[in-house]
Parts: structure tokens; C-alpha cells; sequence
């Protein structure tokens, strides 16, 4: 469903109306497109920084001096006290309006429980505190992210530092990523193909926000089984047919789909490099009102299944050292819904299903995160009533929902082979949503 608010604001008439009147102004966000080339990026560093030079190795030919810049990155690795803090004012303050529209502001931190001395840690979680408030206040569709890099962890950067400053995270704003140390860094032969040779699954691809995924996968290389339930088969055999990849049809929830699923995996493919678990339903009821039907198949759906699959296919070996597990989790499982006490719950539950994996997966040399959307236009939030719709879309740092491609390509970020250092994050795909913060 169309955006007409946003249409209407970005008019040349709507423009003169939303000024007038103090309304949101939905900016035109950057997004992804082929062939796309970064503009000046300033780097600058604090004293001691330890980032600043594998940085510019990444950004190697990258125009560093000009009145307008893409993006600001700023090295903060060197702040071991609160006093420390001023460098930070001292780099922003003078370039604040140096953005181009749809910019992007990047700090690189170190994560607190790694700091040698409590003012370290200290000073260091309060950057966070900074990147929130950029995302709020610079507007025109920058974003704004502190990524705390684990010292030794300084070679596992470059595909997250790449995702930040491309079109790909034009919804992903105001985050805090934790990158570690990773036992094996792969940089892809083929930046714009990082996926080539994998094999990924999708569940719940054949429409919405799965069908994206399966498509920004199957761009960036991969072989994508898409599965959905057997209703769905028609619009899941068209995706599949599109992205020429595999589909596979199979209710989630039937006795003995776990095996079924690692028997089709097995005898097809031998191993799967790459798990999304995107499946998920809704039945919305205050818990008062909600039967035990409607409790126990959202939990079971969005949530047991996840468990169950994992199980199996880890059992079996099906999933090799540098595979990926992905999650979909909401805003919901953060902030909490009215009258989606079931839906909340499950999505709370990736969460900590992310969280409580990630130690034990790192063992086998995998990684497990998950993306939460806020507000994505989709289908079924084109359903909600239109109070409640406009202000899930306008409450967010960028005043409009995210589509679906939004989704897609973090969580393709998540898969590449580039990703090792990437795990147990949750990173919310909310423009910034107000909700949760």
C-alpha cells in the first residue's frame, strides 16, 4: 500500500504545506541500487584510536575532503575517560550540517565489558547516548550507528562498516552493533556477490517480507530454498521461479517436519550455509480475551518451530562451520503491543533465543542473529485501521515505514561470509522507531 502522506510531503506544493503547519516531513530515503558509488566520507579519530587505520583501508579511494560530505565516522576506540568525551564535540560540532541528504554518521566504539578500567567503560557507554540523539536530530533520512568492536576484532569490520555506508541501511538507524573477533574473516571474491556458493533457506517465502529475502539473497549470490505452507504454494513457486531457486512446501508445525525439512535439505543439498527464520502469523486478542488456540499457535509458529528446525538441522551437521542462523524477531518482542500479549511474547522469545544460542553456536564456528522490524508495509499492516497505521508510520526517526527490501538486505548483511564477528545482535529495522528506544 502507497505512502500518500509521504507522496503528497515530498510534492512541491506538500513541501510549502508541511513547513507551514509543523508537520512530519518523510524525506525520499537512499536506498540500494546496483552499481552504487559512496560519496566524501570524512573519518577523523580521537587520540589512541585504534580504528582508524583499517577504516581507511576499507574506504581506499574514497574522496575525503569536500564542503558536503556522504558520511561522518568517527574512530572513538582512543576515549578511556569521560573527559575524553569532548572529542566527540569537537568532530560533530563543526560538520553537523555538513550531511548530504540521506547521510550516514558512524562511531566506532569499544564495547564497555571489554574496557581495562570502569571511567573507560564508563565513558564509552555514553557514546551510545550521542548516536541516538544524531539519529534524531540530523533528519533528511541520515541514520546513525555505534558499533563496538571487541579490540582484536579490528579485520572483522569492513562488511558492516560497508553495510552502514550503503544504501542497503536506509532504515536501520540509531543501533548499537557489537562486532567480535572471528576465527575465520572471508571477504567475498565479489562484493556485489557475496553469497555465491551458499545455499540459504527462507521459511515463509511467498509473500511480504519473506519473498524479499529470498530475492536479496538469490541477488547477492545465493541458492535460495523458499518454503512456505502448502496453501501458499502458487505465490510460492512464483518467487521461487523468479530468483531461480528451489521451492519447498511444508507446514512448519505438522509432526515430523523438522526431519522432513533436514531429509529435503540433506538428499538436495548436502548442507544449508544459510537459515532465515521468517515464518511468522499473528492472532491479535487482549489476553482476557484470547483463547488458548490462539496463545499456543503464534508461540508455536513463530517461535517452538524455530527451536525445533534448529535442533535437527544442527543434530545432522546440516548447517557447516561459517553458517548463518537469522532470526526475525519485531519491535513488539522490545516495547511490547496492545492485544498482541502471544505475538510478543514469541518475538521476545528470538530474542533470547539469539542471545542464549550465541555462545553455544561460536563453538561450531557459527553465528546467530536477528533483525526486528517496526513498521513495514506490508499486506497486512495496509489491513490496520488508518489511525493506527499512520502513526505506526510516522512515529520513527524518518516519519514513513520501511518496505520490506529493508529487512531483506540486513539480514543479507547477517549471511555474508564477511559477517563471522556478527553474533547474538538484535538489530531493529525501525527507521529509529519512537517505540522501545
Amino acid at each position: 500500500m502507497s505512502d500518500r502522506y509521504a507522496t503528497f510531503a515530498n510534492s512541491a506544493p506538500g513541501r510549502a504545506v508541511v513547513k507551514r503547519l509543523g508537520l512530519p516531513a518523510p524525506p525520499r530515503l537512499r536506498r540500494y541500487k546496483a552499481g552504487e558509488k559512496l560519496g566524501p566520507v570524512l573519518l577523523d579519530a580521537a587520540p589512541g584510536g585504534r580504528l582508524r587505520e583499517p577504516v581507511s583501508e576499507i574506504l581506499k579511494g574514497v574522496e575525503e575532503q569536500a564542503e558536503k560530505y556522504s558520511a561522518l565516522i568517527f574512530d572513538a576506540t582512543g576515549i578511556s575517560d569521560s573527559t575524553g568525551l569532548h572529542t566527540l564535540y569537537d568532530f560533530f560540532h563543526p560538520h553537523a550540517r555538513s550531511l548530504h541528504a540521506s547521510g550516514r554518521v558512524i562511531v566506532l566504539g569499544t564495547p564497555p565489558e571489554a574496557c581495562e578500567t570502569p571511567r573507560e567503560a564508563t565513558a564509552q557507554r555514553a557514546i551510545e547516548g550521542l548516536t541516538r540523539s544524531i539519529g534524531k536530530e540530523f533528519g533528511r533520512g541520515t541514520t546513525a550507528q555505534l558499533v563496538y568492536v571487541t579490540p582484536g576484532a579490528e579485520n572483522a569490520i569492513e562488511s558492516t562498516v560497508r553495510f552502514l555506508l550503503s544504501g542497503k541501511s536506509a532504515y536501520v538507524s540509531g543501533q548499537v552493533i557489537r562486532i567480535g573477533p572471528a576465527a575465520a574473516v572471508n571477504p567475498p571474491a565479489d562484493w556485489d556477490r557475496p553469497l555465491d556458493g551458499k545455499v540459504a533457506l527462507v521459511t515463509g517465502a511467498a509473500r511480504g517480507i519473506g519473498a524479499a529475502i529470498a530475492r536479496v539473497l538469490a541477488r547477492d549470490g545465493a541458492h535460495v530454498v523458499a518454503l512456505d505452507v502448502p496453501a501458499a504454494g502458487d505465490a510460492l513457486a512464483a518467487v521461487a521461479n523468479d530468483i531461480r531457486g528451489t521451492s519447498y512446501q511444508l507446514d512448519l508445525t505438522a509432526e515430523g517436519a523438522p526431519d522432513r525439512l533436514a531429509d529435503h535439505i540433506g538428499g538436495r543439498h548436502g548442507r544449508i550455509d544459510i537459515v532465515v527464520h521468517n515464518a511468522g502469523i499473528t492472532r491479535d486478542k487482549t489476553i482476557g480475551r484470547m483463547d488458548a488456540d490462539r496463545w499456543d499457535s503464534v508461540l508455536d509458529v513463530n517461535l517452538s518451530s524455530q527451536e525445533r528446525i534448529n535442533d535437527v538441522l544442527l543434530e545432522r551437521s546440516l548447517i557447516p562451520d561459517g553458517g548463518r542462523l537469522i532470526g526475525v524477531a519485531s519491535i513488539a518482542g522490545i516495547a511490547g503491543n496492545r492485544g498482541q500479549t502471544n505475538y510478543a511474547t514469541s518475538k521476545a522469545g528470538v530474542i533470547g533465543l539469539v542471545q542464549s544460542m550465541a555462545p553455544v553456536l561460536a563453538e561450531r564456528g557459527i553465528t546467530i542473529n536477528a533483525v526486528a522490524p517496526g513498521f513495514i508495509e506490508t499486506r497486512m499492516t495496509a489491513k490496520l485501521p488508518v489511525m493506527i497505521r499512520e502513526a505506526g508510520r510516522r512515529m520513527n526517526s524518518m516519519s514513513q515505514g520501511g518496505l520490506p527490501v529493508d529487512v531483506a538486505e540486513t539480514i543479507a548483511w547477517f549471511a555474508s561470509p564477511a559477517s563471522g564477528g556478527i553474533t547474538g545482535n538484535v538489530v531493529r529495522v525501525c527507521g529509529q522507531s519512537l517505540l522501545g528506544a
